[in-house]
């Protein structure tokens, strides 16, 4: 099964509360889902897929070993991806930090902020090349 966006456009969700791109916190325990996520796509654009990412933050979070994950790397993977992953349209970077998430014609993706000239380009589908789906809403449309 492949998990990944091509050309596509994560636009922010309708109801994201931010008007420009947020820097996501860590918690007072460590790093969070969304922290580690913006780390990995801001050091690294175009570097990762969707497929490749959720596994990353998974294996970060977590905080596997790389000795575990020599020996059993294979297994942990295809333990983590037997199970449905919500994608990147449900990730807090598009729905409440004001990231689009661009991802190329190889599938590897990029943060845009909402207040960018790129994010209104990429949204309004760059002239017919890209897919435009918005992030998943933080509530329920009343």
């Amino acid at each position: 099964m492949n998990w990944n966006y091509y050309n596509t456009f994560i636009a922010v969700a309708p109801d994201c509360p931010a008007t420009t791109g947020i820097i996501p916190p860590d918690k007072k325990t460590g790093k969070s889902k969304h922290s580690i996520e913006f780390e990995l796509i801001s050091q690294a654009p175009y570097c990762y897929t969707q497929e490749e990412l959720l596994y990353e933050v998974h294996i970060r979070h977590k905080n596997i070993p790389e000795a575990e994950l020599a020996e059993r790397g294979a297994e942990i993977r295809a333990e983590f991806f037997s199970k449905p992953k919500a994608c990147m349209r449900a990730s807090a970077l598009p729905k409440k930090f004001g990231w689009g998430i661009h991802f190329n014609d190889m599938g590897k993706m990029a943060l845009i902020p909402v207040d960018s000239p790129e994010y209104k380009e990429y949204a309004q589908g760059a002239n017919g090349k890209l897919q435009v789906l918005a992030a998943m809403r933080n509530q329920r449309a009343k």
